[in-house]
This record gives structure tokens, sequence and C-alpha cells, in this order.
């Protein structure tokens, strides 16, 4: 992932303008590249044969694009490479947020909605930087410890980049909204936190002779702290 140096808006339109609750919503690139790079899955909608899908995916951002890996046999990943329009959700569920009543129930959440399309990447050293990024992405110092790809799976992968052409955020935070006059009930009301976790780290039946690489439980480490 990349940072933007400047925090400069996105192109406000109807197709990202945030319409319910909008004071939730932000178009400021630095706010949509946080939640995009803190969040390991992308939901990518596209079209195919006049059908809608949406299909989860691991996703990087570097710069202003999201890259996507996949193989050259997937219709995601085609649509992806073929430039046609499409939009990509991400979703970071921070708590639930429980109300007197069950109208006002809610999650606190942080959400990024990109709009764009791709094109494939094709050279051989750019496609193969683009797949570290990724592989950074999920786990930092994994890309230098396992076997690299060979040219037979270099052959059978697609790689895609999509260009952040707009896109918004929406955030909620804080506690529940009752009405005024369900203040008063005596029904608890409050929030119930939520973070990820990682577990500790299960070895497969071919590595039970070896330890656990430092750069896994680092991983882990930088997970949890915020637990």
């Amino acid at each position: 992932m990349t940072s933007s140096s400047a925090s400069e808006e996105f192109p406000r339109s109807a197709q990202n303008r945030v319409r319910r609750v909008p004071d939730r919503g932000s178009y400021d690139q630095r706010s949509v590249y946080q939640v995009l790079d803190a969040a390991l899955v992308a939901h990518v909608a596209f079209i195919q044969e006049g059908s809608p899908f949406v299909i989860p995916m691991l996703f990087a951002r570097q710069d202003n694009r999201l890259l996507f890996h996949g193989s050259t046999k997937s219709r995601l990943m085609l649509a992806l490479a073929s430039g046609q329009p499409l939009c990509i959700g991400v979703t970071l569920l921070d708590g639930l947020v429980l109300a007197k009543s069950l109208f006002h129930h809610s999650m606190n959440y942080r959400s990024a909605t990109v709009f764009g399309s791709g094109v494939a990447i094709r050279e051989e050293a750019e496609r193969m930087s683009a797949l570290r990024v990724i592989s950074d992405k999920i786990m930092l110092g994994r890309w230098e410890y396992a076997r690299p790809p060979t040219s037979q799976e270099m052959k059978a992968t697609l790689v895609a980049a999509v260009e952040i052409e707009t896109a918004s955020t929406k955030v909620r935070l804080g506690g529940p909204k009752d009405d005024a006059e369900d203040e008063s009930l005596p029904i608890w009301s409050g929030t119930v936190p939520l973070s990820p976790f990682a577990g500790p780290a299960v070895s497969d039946a071919n590595s039970t002779n070896l330890p656990v690489p430092d750069h896994v439980q680092q991983w882990r480490a930088s997970v949890n702290r915020t637990t």
C-alpha cells in the first residue's frame, strides 16, 4: 500500500454520494485509503451477460488503484481486466449498538465504496511487483519467506489493477441514539466493541518440526494489539 501525501477529495456525483445519514459520509481520499488499507477482503460487483454478481476477493491498494489476482479462467478476474465499470465495497465492523428500542439498534462500522474500471497487468516485472504488494498486504514478510511463483504458476495467474475513479466512505461511531421518551426505560443499552483477533498459529502436518516464523508471530501481535 502507498499513502497519498495530500488529502484531496474524490469527485462527488450521483454515483458515490452518501444519501442516508450524509453527515456520516466522506469523500476524502485519505479516509478512503485508510479503510481500504485496514481491510483484507473486498466485495467486487460486476455485470456478466446481463446478471449482477458480487464476489469477495483478497486485494491490496497501491497509490490510487486496487490490485487483484486470480486464475486466468476466473470470470471475476476476466471482468476485472475487461475495462467494464465496477463497484467495490469493503466494511470493517467495529461494534454492536444495542439501544433501548429494537428500532434504534445499529452497528458501528467503517465502510468504503469504490467505483472504477480495471485493466490486466501484462508486463512481467510489474505483475510480480503487484503480487508482492498483495502478499505484503496479507502478511508482511511472507513474500521473502515462501517459495516464489514458478513460470507455470505465473502463466496461470491473471493480475488486474482497478483505478479508483471516485469513492466515498461512511462511518458510524458512538452509542445508541434512543428517542427521548425511551431514555428512562429500565432496559440496558450500550455498545459491544468488536475487533479482529488472530489465534495461535497451527502448524500443518508437513511443518510440525519447524518453528512458527517470526513474521507470523509479529503479524499476530500487530493484529491483537488493538483487541
